[in-house]
């Protein structure tokens, strides 16, 4: 198996490490329009060797488009375009309806599926990339029906390999799913980053003070705009959505604490514990 991944970078370059490791890949191409990622995935041998587009697209077996979403609806149809009748392509995008229909009435749309590994890290870049980021995680297929059977299979395969739970979504609820579990949580972490910065002007006070509780709910603020502008671009209604509704929650605090109801306050937190039937 030779697998090309266009987009070398956090989920790009673990995909790379975790699929040579596990030996799914024999041989792993990497296509990125930076140079210096290249150089640095061949150093940290992710990537076996670096070529064009076109050069990866005709030596490979699979090729995965992990690039920023945005990019996705215009790297994606141009891959179809050179792929054969043997060939599978995924994309690995937090977003999915503006993909999917980017693809819709290719010829070669049933080679093509659709995919998102749930995981990651707040760094971006080659160097980011990790081991094991995606073991005993999930992993989204979207609209599987419009995909050939070998070609999900083989991308059930390879979630397998790595392993990693798989579940399957239609492209609309998988980016209604994704703004709530996972969209919100970034706006909320930039937003709390910047009303910290805000009214801490003194930086060493919040180092100081910075306990496990503030980093890791600030933790997300560190994540790159590159990757997460084009994932609010594409999905922003839904974001917007369960935005208001976090911004409402946050408003019923606030006249909690005008009103000094903090029994209420306690019936509140205490709803909101519920959440560990969920997340242990």
């Amino acid at each position: 198996m030779t697998i090309s991944i266009i987009g070398i970078g956090l989920i790009g370059g673990s995909l790379a490490i975790t699929l040579k490791e596990n030996g799914f890949a024999q041989r792993i191409i990497g296509v990125d329009v930076n140079p210096d990622n290249i150089d640095k995935a061949i150093r940290r041998r992710l990537i076996d060797e670096g070529k064009t587009l076109d050069e990866a697209i005709a030596e490979s077996d699979l090729i995965i488009v992990a690039t920023p979403v945005d990019s996705m609806t215009r790297v994606l149809p141009l891959v179809l375009d050179k792929i054969n009748e043997k060939q599978v392509v995924i994309d690995v995008g937090s977003t999915k309806t503006l993909i999917l229909e980017a693809v819709q009435d290719h010829p070669m749309r049933r080679r093509f599926v659709a995919t998102h590994p749930m995981a990651g890290t707040e760094y971006s870049g080659p160097e980011a990339a990790v081991p094991k980021l995606f073991e005993h995680k999930y992993t989204v297929l979207c609209d599987v029906e419009h995909s050939d059977d070998d070609a999900v299979q083989l991308i059930e395969s390879l979630y397998q390999s790595i392993p990693m739970n798989i579940i399957h979504f239609d492209g609309a609820s998988h980016d209604i799913h994704t703004a709530y579990v996972s969209h919100i949580s970034h706006i909320s972490s930039f937003a709390l980053a910047l009303t910290v910065l805000a009214k801490e002007k003194d930086e060493e006070r919040i180092f100081e003070l910075a306990s496990t509780g503030f980093s890791s709910t600030v933790r997300l603020a560190k994540s790159s705009p590159d990757t997460w502008i084009p994932i609010f671009r594409q999905n922003r209604d839904n974001v917007l959505d369960v935005l208001d509704e976090h911004i409402n929650q946050l408003s019923q605090f606030r006249s909690l604490l005008i009103k000094k109801d903090f029994d209420t306050f306690h019936k509140l937190i205490s709803e909101a514990n519920q959440i560990r039937k969920i997340i242990s």
